[in-house]
């Protein structure tokens, strides 16, 4: 596939295909972005912004990243917006291209997973939906969903976008889940990540049943004199 040009929004954080985004676009040269993209196909590239302080605030050739084609959009009448923005394809950036806009273009390179389709990645699937689906029931019993849906892709790849989006971890190790393209290798990352996840939930599963045992144990009925 030959090479594209992107409008390219860096931000502190990793976008996964198929995951949706909102986003407030606030500066100027953001607000260009937002426009010319409406006023073409929608998309942007979002490429992820060093947050740590002194990095280069650049994306650079060889960075990964993710399309983002907008959904929908709310203006305000300052110029600010909201948007919500799906994930598509990832890309490789590989040169920032020099135009007259504020913000940056970059010619970007799309890749894809080898082995998306492999019949032997079904027993590693199965894992790791077994694990993340334990993990968003855990959280669901006290209360909280970390705000993911139950319901996974049944598509490997799809799933394992689906968890990489969803898994509290750093952006180091998301942007690693981002750039692999082997979802059987992907997979495995996930099973190894969510497995001290899964150990800290049951834990936090067994504890709560615990405290409910107690709390029906020491209740006190009064008697009669």
């Amino acid at each position: 596939m030959p090479d594209v040009e992107l409008p390219i929004f860096p931000l502190p954080l990793v976008l996964f295909p198929g995951t949706p985004q909102p986003l407030h676009v606030f500066e100027p040269r953001y607000r260009d972005l937002l426009r010319d993209c409406l006023a073409g196909d929608q998309r942007f590239g979002l490429s992820l912004l060093n947050p740590t302080p002194g990095a280069g605030a650049v994306p650079q050739p060889g960075d990964v990243g993710c399309t983002a084609r907008i959904t929908s959009h709310h203006p305000f009448p300052d110029g600010r917006a909201n948007l919500l923005a799906v994930g598509e394809n990832r890309y490789v950036l590989k040169q920032l291209v020099d135009q007259d806009h504020a913000y940056l273009v970059a010619r970007v390179e799309f890749y894809h997973d080898a082995d998306s389709a492999d019949a032997d990645i079904a027993g590693i699937t199965r894992r790791v939906r077994e694990q993340f689906s334990h993990v968003v029931g855990s959280f669901a019993d006290a209360g909280g969903m970390l705000g993911v849906s139950p319901d996974l892709p049944e598509d490997p790849e799809n799933l394992s976008f689906a968890v990489s989006a969803a898994l509290e971890t750093d952006l180091a190790t998301k942007e690693g889940l981002l750039r692999l393209t082997s979802t059987a290798a992907r997979l495995e990352r996930l099973h190894s990540l969510l497995q001290p996840v899964v150990r800290d939930a049951t834990k936090r599963a067994a504890a709560r049943k615990t405290a409910k045992r107690n709390g029906r144990r020491h209740t006190h009925t009064p008697s009669g004199e």
